[in-house]
Parts: structure tokens; sequence; C-alpha cells
């Protein structure tokens, strides 16, 4: 009975927000979903940024081009002009195309680290931007090109086909992408994870200590800095399909060096070396300029979009905001919102009582659920979706 509670006390919190996570759309409208789907998958790629600059120690200013591989590598494998390959085929080869990309690069991140690596992987970005408006028959050129949508089995991710009611909620694409892209985070989450615990993790961790230690180790430097970064290139390819299903059209200008400022500040946000802290940051950085977007007109100092009386802008104003947050962050916790968490966490422990000592309330014993679902009701309910 110990081992059951040590075991539903360490995988409880974690088992409670999969179901909160599992239940948001049969409750929440179109804009909450979209910021989720776009959370979503700048998590993803902020887990694979995490785990190169984070835990390998490797500067990268590229990660929107791997971003930029993945989500055009999926437009171009799935679409016409194109193979015209089955969706879900064109997802997993636009992961290793994105995979590729990246351990073609390999080599120059074995060699090189540092701002040195920073400025290489920062001459990608303008490449893979230069190469995204000309490339017209692969890109679109300027104005882009529209995403297919996935379909596994037949089933359409899009909202397209025979409408579905879960439950009397209608599910749109919003809905049905919530669940793929909850399922890929999923995926991340977890082998990021397993990586981080094993060899490699250790492997990693003693590179980026001291290079000459981890050698002396046993640690191949070369060939563990160029796996980190095809790993990274990976997670970078599937966010970039995430969010080009999310968005529905891909355009060059999406992807530019501004992207990858946003995913470095959201590892320094979250905290180093964490993949709890990669999904906390990517969560603020993201929501915060669309949340500000939306209710622009009730925040002080901010300006609606398109009002041109030179205010502030909300995507000015959350850039501000985050900026702020980096300097607070490096000032007063290095570690990020993991650290703080953490250290949150180690100071109830503390001052709560121990089960059985005096002052500590009685154990709850197992109870039904009170939340009942009830599936009388077959009217579908009202929901805002995206037209």
């Amino acid at each position: 009975m110990s081992d059951l509670r040590s075991l539903l006390l360490r995988r409880g919190p974690l088992l409670a927000a999969a179901l909160l996570l599992c239940a948001l759309p049969f409750y929440l409208d179109a804009f909450w979903l979209r910021i989720g789907l776009f959370s979503m998958a700048a998590a993803i790629g902020a887990v694979g940024l995490g785990l190169l600059s984070g835990t390998a120690g490797q500067l990268s200013l590229g990660h929107a081009f791997f971003l930029a591989v993945g989500a055009y590598g999926y437009v171009w494998l799935a679409g016409e002009p194109g193979p015209g390959l089955p969706p879900a085929v064109a997802l997993v080869l636009a992961v290793l195309l994105a995979g590729a990309a990246g351990g073609l690069f390999s080599p120059v991140a074995g060699r090189v680290k540092g701002i040195y690596l920073g400025v290489a992987t920062l001459a990608l970005v303008f490449l893979g931007h230069h190469v995204l408006l000309t490339a017209d028959s692969v890109t679109g050129g300027f104005n882009g090109r529209s995403v297919p949508p996935l379909e596994l089995g037949g089933f359409a991710f899009d909202g397209s086909g025979p409408g579905l009611t879960v439950l009397g909620v209608p599910f749109g694409a919003e809905e049905r992408l919530w669940y793929l892209g909850l399922t890929l985070f999923a995926v991340t989450w977890f082998t990021a994870r397993g990586l981080l615990r094993g060899r490699p993790g250790r492997a990693l961790l003693a590179l980026r200590d001291s290079e000459t230690a981890a050698s002396v180790m046993g640690v191949h430097v070369a060939r563990y800095r160029s796996a980190a970064f095809v790993v990274s290139s990976m997670y970078a390819g599937l966010a970039g399909v995430l969010l080009a299903l999310s968005f529905r059209r891909v355009v060059p200008d999406y992807f530019s060096l501004a992207l990858s400022v946003d995913y470095l500040a959201m590892i320094v946000i979250g905290g180093l070396g964490s993949v709890a802290g990669a999904t906390a940051g990517a969560v603020f950085v993201t929501a915060l300029p669309l949340l500000m977007t939306r209710y622009a007109d009730q925040l002080p100092l901010v300006a609606a979009p398109g009002s041109g009386d030179g205010s502030i802008g909300p995507t000015e104003a959350s850039r501000y905001l985050y900026g702020a947050a980096i300097v607070a962050v490096l000032l007063f916790a290095p570690d990020g919102l993991h650290g703080l968490a953490r250290r949150a966490r180690a100071r109830l422990r503390r001052r709560a009582p121990a089960p059985g000592a005096p002052g500590a309330g009685p154990v709850p014993s197992a109870a039904a659920s009170p939340v009942t679902t009830d599936t009388t009701d077959t009217t579908a309910r009202a929901k805002e979706h995206t037209p």
C-alpha cells in the first residue's frame, strides 16, 4: 500500500495534468484551442532546442530553419506540386528530412562551439529564407502554400468529411488537431526525458560541463555534439509540421530570425536543460502575444492592432514583457521557471507534516470520482470554430 501511495504521489500530478488536457476540448472555444495548439508545437521545438543548448551546451540561432524544413517538407511531400504522398508518410519523412538537414550541418556542430556555432547557425536562417522566397515551385514563393490536411485511416484532422460529435460537443478542426498535438507532445516529452535520464543525457551533461573531462571519461565529443544537433533538428521538424497543420498555410516570413530568438527566450525563461521548463517557457512566450492581441482594448498603454495612433501594439508589448522576463530570470532565477517550481515544492515538503506525525490530517481514502458524465443529452452544444 505504501508503494502504491508513493507512486500516486509521484505520478499523480502528471496523470491529473494529462486528464485535464484531454478534457479541455469539450469546454474551450476555438481561440483557446488554437493557443494550446501553437503552444504545443512551440513546446516540441523548445524541448529540442533545450536538449541542444541547455543540455549539450551548444548555442544555436538557426532553429527557425529546421522548423521551416519540417513545415515545407510536409507541404511539398503531401501536396501538389510534389510527390503527393499519404499525409502520414509525409509527416514522418518531413521529420526525417529535418534530421537529415541537421546531419548535413552536424560536422560543423561537432567542431565549432560557443558564439562561433551561433553565428554559423545564424547563416542557416538567412540562407533558408532566401531559398523559401526563390524556390517557387516547391515553396510557393512569397505567398507560401496551403497545407494539405492530415488524414489517418480516412479520418481528416481538418474537420472535413462527416461531422463528428462527441458527448454532445461538435469536433471541428481545432478539437481534432488538439489530440494530434497532444499525442505528438507526449511522445516528445517521454522520449526527451528518457534520453536525459539515460547514458546519452549523462554524456551530454558531462560534455556541457567540461569537454576535457568528458573526453577522459570516454565520451566521443564530436559524435555526441553532432548527434545532439540531429536530434534537436528532428524535434524542430516535428514542431514545424504541427505548426503548418495549425496555421493551414505556410509563408516564408514566419520562419525568420525573430522565431529563433523566440525559441531561445523560451528555454531561458523556462530553465535550461529541463523538459518541463522548456514547455513552460514555450507556453509563456507563445500565449502572451495572442492573449494581449485579444484583450488589447482592455489593457493600459496597449493599442488595438491596426489602430495606427503610434501607441505600442500587443505584439511589441508582449516582446517587451518577455524581454523583461529574461532579464529577471537571469538576475534572480538563473534556472528559470522550472527552478522556481522545484524550490517551491521543496519548501512545501519541508513545511508539510509527515503522515502519522502530530498535526497531520487523516490520510484520505480512495473514493469514486465525483465527476460524472451525462450521455443522455445528444444535443450538440454550440462552439466557436474557425470559418
